[in-house]
């Protein structure tokens, strides 16, 4: 049970969610690491936004990252997707190995092949047809499929993602035709179409209404049995929901790292009690 203090403070729907948690005895271990961040530090300019992570990511699992705005989440995610060298004066140390080969050292296409990513607001193709949208990786980086390997390719992406069943008569419609929360699943069928090993998600119910909150999160828990998944989230009741691991970061640091269970129940480190009661964020 969490401690007096913490039980007493702690939301009602946060405490329902990790008594689940308990009561389904999962006994998960830090075995099988997909992906390992080793002394990783980002930097804009002489600004450290991230400082000397270590992070092992269990493979067919969420793990959800949180902490308050600014604190290096999102810059975490981006470096894992190649993204932050983009921006200019950027530079990082360390190391981030997705099946023991440093992502630094790989070409940055096939690390966004491998490493899929959803961002947090919906973000189709605007031009592109809800087909198109979803093979717009093979089309984007010249990859040749046959017609009939691309219908294969959109068919099953939009099934993994729970949307095929909503679009399947209107594939020919342009993306921003669908509702917010289908243009989101919309990106999540465009990035599994390229069969990641790994799917970074940014905030991606923030933007979204209740209802559509649901189908994403119902989602998630069905997609990280096919892949690993990572999800940068301010949501705290809902990474207790639907993510295995949770890892607390504090002004670039990683403060704290393990299951779900154990973190929301007995956290180690008085910050991450404080993040969890409200008391900052």
């Amino acid at each position: 049970m969490a401690r007096t203090g913490l039980g007493g403070l702690i939301r009602t729907g946060i405490l329902c969610a990790c008594l689940k948690l308990f009561c389904q005895g999962r006994n998960q271990e830090m075995e099988s690491p997909i992906l390992a961040v080793e002394d990783f530090s980002a930097y804009f300019g002489e600004l450290g936004v991230l400082k000397d992570i270590n992070l092992s990511i269990v493979e067919k699992q969420a793990t959800a990252i949180m902490g308050p705005s600014g604190c290096g989440k999102t810059t975490l995610i981006r470096c894992i997707n190649r993204m932050h060298e983009l921006v200019p004066n950027s530079r990082v140390s360390g190391k981030i190995l997705l099946n023991g080969r440093n992502l630094f050292g790989m070409n940055p296409i096939i690390v966004r092949r491998q490493i899929g990513m959803v961002f947090q607001r919906p973000n189709p193709f605007p031009t592109m047809s809800i087909y198109d949208n979803v093979i717009a990786g093979y089309l984007l980086n010249g990859i040749r499929v046959s017609k009939g390997e691309k219908d294969i390719i959109v068919e099953e992406s939009l099934q993994k993602a729970a949307l095929w069943e909503e679009v399947k008569d209107n594939l020919h419609r342009k993306g921003t035709f669908l509702s917010g929360g289908q243009q989101q699943r919309l990106c999540i069928a465009r990035a599994l179409a390229m069969n990641p090993d790994v799917l970074l998600l940014d905030e991606p119910t923030s933007a979204l209404d209740p209802k559509a909150t649901v189908h994403i999160e119902e989602l998630i828990a069905e997609l990280k049995k096919q892949v690993t998944i990572l999800m940068v989230t301010h949501n705290i009741a809902q990474a207790a929901r639907i993510s295995d691991f949770t890892a607390f970061i504090y002004l670039g640091e990683l403060v704290e790292y393990g299951t779900t269970e154990k973190m929301f129940t007995v956290p180690k480190d008085k910050r991450t009690e404080e993040y969890l009661t409200g008391k900052f964020g």
